[in-house]
């Protein structure tokens, strides 16, 4: 019989698990039979430690094997597949994402998460268009699958167990920031979705959770590393996060924009995205020939309305009214006759004059989480309406005086420091500046699996 504080000390040591021990430590997590403390002391030890690659997909496997394993009709083969992204600022990938691949033929069973910190939750944003359900049984998934193509609900309760309890001891005790926890907590939720093929967006820079591209390219090796290892053919970008996705951040704004990307009037780095995502997983499924067949079949699924109208149906299958789906749908639409609008907009004007060199895109989300459009902890409301729209874009000329953000708030009110804050997050350059501008791509690496 294998004893928990006997694990423990053999990893605080610095040993490495064998698989059955590892085995033991999720059993005992998923049947309750650990104290709170010695999970706690297990997850510090990991921190503390690390683990070399064959115990992270031990670990892996077993948190994937603590509750139920999705399984999918056999004419299904092939064409399963999701995306996972670290989080972003403004990251509204996975609503345009998930319809357009719908559209190519693919099903997407989006398993997706809350806020949390000063990154969005793809949940939180489709909880902003009202009645939409992010809370759908196994056999709900697979309806909404078989009619639409694609769905993006939350965990469910029958879903990795495991990891819902260690996530919560991990914010607790400091111990988010594991390579090796990180790696199984996301790959273990998409080992259990049964997929035929992954791709992940592992972003780095200044609002991001890597803060540069070699730390990036460590967490997307260990999560290729244990997904290709749970026998899922895995991808990754690794993709740039400085300022802001698109132009709008914020539940309901990115609703709006995503709405707008899917009616063919998308922001060029989110359809970059889209395009290169989406594009390498039919790739990899062998839906297309090569990389820009790939890219190409989505971006004529979003520019086509093809995806647009899978949006529609899978808003009306998760719960939102036909006449609000076909309303947020329809060309030249009042969005806010069906979202709902924040009570105060305020315009913030540029300080100087010249081109826009850059923005502080952690800055601006760190503020609208104060402003209400964020949690601090898991449970706590979010008030869809807050955000803000960039009226400027990266390289674009502006005046002093011109308007370069819209605040959209309710209580509190943006601070004066608030304010002074976001005025130093426009970063403007001289003229001569205005000609050296390149245009900006964000991806800047994508690995594909052999």
């Amino acid at each position: 019989m294998l004893r928990i504080p006997d694990l423990i000390k053999k990893k605080r040591d610095g040993g490495a698990l064998s698989d059955e021990e590892i085995a033991a430590f999720i059993q005992a997590v998923t049947n309750k039979t650990i104290q709170d403390a010695q999970i706690g002391a297990m997850l510090m030890a990991i921190w503390l430690k690390d683990m070399a690659a064959t115990e992270t997909e031990a670990l892996t496997r077993e948190m994937m094997s603590s509750g139920e394993v999705m399984s999918w009709p056999e004419e299904w083969a092939g064409l399963v597949v999701d995306k996972h992204s670290t989080g972003g600022v403004g990251d509204k990938v996975s609503l345009v994402l998930a319809p357009a691949l719908a559209a190519c033929g693919c099903k997407v069973p989006m398993i997706s998460g809350r806020g949390l910190a000063h990154t969005g939750g793809t949940l939180d944003k489709l909880e902003s268009i009202p009645g939409f359900n992010i809370h759908q049984s196994t056999e709900q998934i697979l309806q909404i699958l078989d009619s639409v193509g694609c769905c993006i609900v939350g965990q469910t309760e029958m879903l990795v167990p495991a990891d819902r309890v260690l996530y919560a001891v991990r914010d607790t005790t400091s111990t988010v920031d594991s390579l090796p926890l990180i790696t199984a907590s996301i790959i273990s939720k998409k080992g259990a979705e049964s997929l035929s093929a992954l791709m992940l967006d592992v972003k780095f820079g200044r609002a991001a959770l890597c803060k540069d591209l070699s730390s990036a390219k460590e967490l997307a090796q260990s999560l290729l590393r244990a997904g290709n290892g749970l026998g899922i053919p895995t991808g990754a970008v690794l993709s740039c996060m400085d300022a802001t996705i698109g132009r709008c951040v914020g539940n309901s704004l990115e609703v709006v924009e995503s709405l707008e990307t899917l009616k063919g009037n998308g922001p060029e780095d989110l359809m970059e995205l889209v395009t290169t995502l989406g594009g390498a997983l039919l790739t990899i499924t062998g839906s297309v020939f090569d990389l820009s067949e790939g890219r190409k079949r989505i971006s004529d699924a979003v520019t086509g309305g093809a995806a647009l109208a899978k949006f529609q149906d899978m808003m009306e299958a998760q719960g939102v009214s036909a006449q609000a789906a076909r309303s947020l749908c329809s060309p030249h639409t009042d969005y806010y006759s069906v979202l709902r609008r924040a009570e105060h907009q305020t315009e913030l004007e540029a300080p100087g004059h010249g081109p826009v060199l850059d923005l502080d895109g952690l800055v601006l989300a760190e503020v609208l989480h104060k402003l209400g459009a964020g949690r601090s902890k898991a449970g706590e409301p979010v008030n869809h309406s807050v955000g803000a729209e960039l009226l400027v874009s990266l390289g674009q000329v502006v005046k002093k005086g011109d308007p370069w953000l819209r605040i959209h708030y309710e209580d509190p009110s943006p601070t004066p420091d608030q304010i002074n804050r976001l005025q130093n997050a426009l970063i403007l350059g001289s003229d001569e500046n205005a000609q050296t501008q390149q245009k900006r791509t964000l991806v800047k690496e994508l690995l594909l699996p052999d």
